[in-house]
């Protein structure tokens, strides 16, 4: 009797000592620090929260990170009238103000309040940031995280930053706002900054997401709109253009319509045919269709972009590829043409014959 109870017993700790082992197994370290977490106390989080806070940036009082959720008749008081309305991709309207070559910004409105603000120039208020700014002091006062989690509408976010991301455009969180520092990775500068609310960053998905719940995404776009957006882009990436231009002392560019219209069917051969290259399979490098409309020149550029969430992007992306750079910046050019069709753009570059 006493060898079967005996025998029960430790086949009894060999099933119990099994059942441990394949229910411990089945978790991996992450979620068992998910399950210790748990133990933590409201009084730790908070304070942990609160030292996190006393360490970030504050919004500014002035300067363009304080127009974040103004009114339109506010923005209207401030600046006047905008010097013209583009719409946007995001359900938002750009309300364009251009001072100079030194000063331009594009606010963003939704249901008469600013939900977003890009600006570029050495005369812009950036505070706490300053346009020009080493990017070494950028991040001292907003350190940068490889990702940024955010809950909205009962729906959970992880954007997550690549190395070239961190590097060019990484975004930070100043109280409720999300600003994206464009960094000139050649100067080592604050180039340019926008500022979004969260369901706009939600939309524009600059970056690798992962979510739980619903992705809000912005509302579907009709061909007559998405041709209001790709004139009003064109524009933008014009005044960017020579926004950066200026700053590198290099004379601005002149808007010019048959080059233009080369640049938009480049973008859209690339976009109907589903390539991406100077070259088109059917239409020929920049020369020949440069010469397809008669276009008269003594020399040429292009860059090409594709996929960026808009000309702003863009602009940028340009700046921080060396060959893109070269061109956006040669001091030779007198006149640009730009063509975007949907998320594809073009830049033709041209200096006209001196007459």
């Amino acid at each position: 009797m006493r060898i079967l109870i005996r025998t029960a017993v430790i086949f009894l700790i060999i099933f119990l000592s099994y059942t441990l082992f394949i229910y411990f197994g089945q978790y991996t370290p992450s979620e068992q620090h998910e399950e210790e977490n748990v133990q933590i106390s409201n009084e730790e989080l908070l304070k942990e929260e609160s030292e996190k806070k006393d360490k970030t940036a504050k919004l500014p009082d002035e300067g363009i990170l304080s127009l974040m959720n103004k009114s339109s008749e506010e923005i209207t008081a401030l600046f006047g009238e905008p010097d013209r309305i583009d719409p946007s991709a995001y359900d938002y309207d750009w309300w364009i103000y251009q001072e100079s070559d030194n000063q331009y910004m594009q606010i963003g409105i939704l249901g008469q309040r600013v939900v977003t603000v890009y600006a570029i120039g050495s005369e812009v208020n950036a505070d706490p940031f300053k346009i020009g700014q080493p990017v070494q002091e950028v991040f001292k006062i907003a350190p940068v995280s490889p990702s940024i989690s955010l809950d909205y509408d009962g729906n959970s976010y992880r954007f997550e930053f690549s190395e070239e991301d961190m590097n060019t455009r990484p975004t930070v969180k100043l109280e409720d706002v999300y600003v994206q520092l464009y960094i000139d990775k050649f100067d080592g500068t604050l180039s340019s900054i926008r500022v979004v609310d969260a369901e706009t960053f939600i939309k524009q998905r600059s970056y690798e997401v992962t979510y739980r719940g619903e992705l809000i995404e912005a509302n579907e776009i009709g061909e007559e709109k998405w041709g209001k957006i790709e004139d009003g882009a064109e524009q933008q990436i014009l005044s960017i253009t020579n926004v950066i231009r200026a700053r590198h002392d290099v004379p601005s560019v002149k808007w010019d319509d048959p080059t233009s219209e080369v640049a938009f069917l480049h973008s859209q051969d690339m976009k109907v045919n589903d390539y991406f290259s100077h070259e088109s399979p059917t239409e020929g490098t920049l020369v020949d269709r440069l010469a397809d409309l008669d276009v008269k020149y003594e020399m040429a550029g292009e860059n090409i972009a594709a996929q960026y969430v808009d000309g702003i992007a863009a602009s940028e992306g340009w700046l921080n590829s060396k060959g893109h750079r070269e061109t956006l910046l040669n001091e030779e050019f007198t006149h640009l043409g730009v063509g975007v069709d949907g998320l594809y753009y073009t830049q033709n570059f041209i200096k006209k014959w001196e007459q």
